[in-house]
C-alpha cells in the first residue's frame, strides 16, 4: 500500500476528513458488458429518484462543497468529480465510459455521492500527501488540460501533484497496461465510508478480478 498522510493544514481546516485507500492488482478491460449493464440501470434508477436541484444536498456532496469553501476554491466553478458525474447522469441520462477500472469507480462515486481519486499505482512516485493546492502548481487534468489548483485539496507525491477531488491527472492515469490499481474515496465527514469501501471491493473483485487487495483508513486526526 501507497505511504498517505493528510498534511496538518487541510486537517486542521477539515478535522472529519477520511480517506479510504483500496490498492489492489487488476486485469484492466476497455470494456466490461455486464459491468455496463449495472452502470445503465443505476442511471435509470437515478433519473428516478433524484432531481438536478437535489444533487448538492446529498451529503456526500454537500460535505464535499464545504470544504472547497473551507479551503479557499469555488465548488460551482470547479466542481467535484462525483458532483460533475451526477449531473451528466440526470441531464443527459448517460455516463462517460473509459475501463472497466475507471467506470466501476463511477459507479461507485454516483452511487454513494464520493468523490473518488483513481491511480496507476505503480505511475505513484513516493510518499503521498493530501494537502491544499499551491498557487502555479502545475497539473495537467484529465481531459481538462492545465488546471488551476491553488486552494484546491489535492494529492501529491514526491514529483508534484497528481489527483484532485475535481479531475485525475494525466501523469497517473489508469491506461490499458496499468496492472497495480489505487482507489482514495473521499469523505469530508459526511457519513460512514463502509458501505462504499465495501461496494468498491466488491465491484473490483467482480469486474476487474482484483487480487492481493490491501485497504486502509486515513483521518486527519
Amino acid at each position: 500500500m501507497q505511504n498517505i498522510t493528510i498534511a496538518s493544514n487541510l486537517s486542521a481546516l477539515i478535522p472529519k476528513l477520511e480517506l479510504s485507500c483500496i490498492e489492489c492488482d487488476i486485469v484492466l478491460e476497455t470494456k466490461n458488458d455486464k459491468l455496463w449493464n449495472v452502470i445503465l440501470q443505476k442511471v435509470i434508477e437515478l433519473n428516478a429518484e433524484l432531481k438536478v436541484e437535489q444533487i448538492s444536498q446529498l451529503p456526500g456532496i454537500a460535505s464535499s462543497r464545504k470544504a472547497y469553501k473551507l479551503c479557499g476554491k469555488d465548488p460551482a466553478r470547479y466542481r467535484l468529480s462525483a458532483e460533475a458525474l451526477l449531473r451528466r447522469v440526470l441531464k443527459r441520462k448517460e455516463i462517460y465510459q473509459v475501463n472497466n477500472a475507471v467506470d466501476l469507480l463511477n459507479l461507485v462515486s454516483i452511487s454513494s455521492g464520493f468523490s473518488i481519486g483513481g491511480y496507476d499505482a505503480e505511475k505513484i512516485n513516493g510518499h503521498v500527501e493530501f494537502g491544499i493546492g499551491r498557487s502555479d502548481e502545475p497539473y495537467e487534468g484529465i481531459g481538462r488540460g492545465e488546471l488551476n489548483i491553488e486552494f484546491m485539496p489535492v494529492f501529491r507525491d514526491l514529483t508534484g501533484a497528481f489527483g484532485t477531488p475535481t479531475s485525475d491527472s494525466v501523469r497517473t492515469c489508469v491506461t490499458n497496461d496499468t496492472k497495480r490499481f489505487l482507489m482514495v474515496i473521499i469523505n469530508y465527514g459526511a457519513s460512514s465510508l463502509s458501505l462504499a469501501t465495501q461496494m468498491a471491493i466488491d465491484l473490483l473483485k467482480e469486474y476487474a478480478q482484483a487480487t492481493n487487495i490491501e485497504l486502509k483508513t486515513i483521518s486527519g486526526q
